[in-house]
């Protein structure tokens, strides 16, 4: 535990309030939706489809995320004070930046997967097995568990005033500074460069397929860019405002009090993300769907055929790349 300046005192009233109810509400919905989209993926694995692969590690990093937040829940509803040991919110703050940024790498590999299913679907093909994406999805944990550890080995339990502060104290420490910018360049940007690459190519090569009907190619047009929208509206906030206090923050109180409400406020926006993956990557297929209708109704019978997809996540892929993805 680490005693800090109590001059630099920042109302977190805000907490209580924006925190629960943003969180809980993930929590309801994204609790199911996760699961669902995990039993999904799994079935998409057993048709050997490498995409599900990125899915089932995609949902799944979604999910260990959303468990955590009831913690945070407990923690705003008791006025920032931590009430757990040390120990507990050193891991629960790593859990949170490591599937955080776990979630970030896996879109990153669904949009290169897609990209390479459409735009080169027979010189890259021997990229996209089960055994590639195994093995794509092992690096992207351990790069995450690795670059987080550091977490790990610093104290995380702030005295402030007699109430015990968990992770995110105000001004910022100087590590964290360094580390928050180098997660925002590598973390952030870099997917969201090559999700926008990806996509921006896919289209093109949906655009200037002409067995692809126009109707079709505007809802592929729709679905990609609210692929990106949804990406750049969770993340992309509250990495400007992050940015923002590593460069400005560090031993400035009064910056770090003009600066505390946008950052709760975007934080608590990346937790909506754990909603949108369910829905954008999985339950937008004709396939996903079918399956999810197996699951609600209990029936091996799914009431449309599999191969009618042609806008789905796992099979934007034009009808002449000659292949079903």
């Amino acid at each position: 535990m680490i005693n800090i300046d109590v001059n630099c005192s920042i109302n977190h009233d805000i907490d209580q309030y924006l925190f629960p109810v943003t969180y809980i509400t993930v929590i309801v919905i994204s609790i199911p939706t996760n699961c669902i989209s995990l039993y999904v993926s799994c079935l998409q694995i057993k048709k050997k489809n490498e995409l599900g692969i990125y899915l089932f590690n995609l949902s799944f990093s979604d999910l260990l995320y959303t468990l955590i937040l009831p913690l945070w829940v407990y923690y705003s509803l008791s006025h920032n004070n931590w009430m757990l040991s040390e120990h507990v919110c050193s891991l629960v703050a790593f859990l949170l930046h490591t599937n955080l940024y776990s979630s970030a790498g896996f879109l990153t590999c669904i949009s290169l997967d897609r990209y390479l299913a459409v735009v080169h679907p027979l010189k890259f093909s021997h990229l996209r097995t089960i055994r590639t994406a195994i093995l794509v999805s092992f690096v992207v944990w351990l790069i995450q568990h690795l670059s987080n550890a550091i977490i790990l080995t610093q104290h995380e339990l702030f005295n402030s005033s007699g109430d015990l502060t968990c992770y995110d104290i105000f001004p910022m420490e100087p590590w964290k500074s360094s580390f928050n910018i180098i997660h925002i360049c590598i973390g952030h940007l870099l997917p969201l460069f090559i999700m926008v690459l990806c996509y921006q190519r896919i289209f093109a090569a949906v655009k200037t397929n002409q067995a692809t009907a126009d109707r079709d190619k505007q809802k592929i047009k729709q679905l990609l860019l609210t692929i990106i929208v949804s990406f750049v509206i969770s993340f992309t906030p509250y990495h400007v405002v992050l940015f923002i206090r590593s460069i400005r923050e560090p031993g400035d109180c009064d910056f770090a009090k003009d600066i505390f409400t946008p950052y709760k406020f975007t934080l608590a926006l990346t937790s909506i993300n754990c909603i949108a993956d369910p829905f954008l990557y999985c339950f937008v297929s004709e396939a996903g769907r079918a399956d999810v209708r197996t699951i609600l109704h209990c029936c091996g019978k799914q009431t449309e055929p599999l191969e009618k997809s042609g806008i789905m996540m796992s099979a934007i892929t034009p009808s002449t790349n000659q292949e079903n993805v």
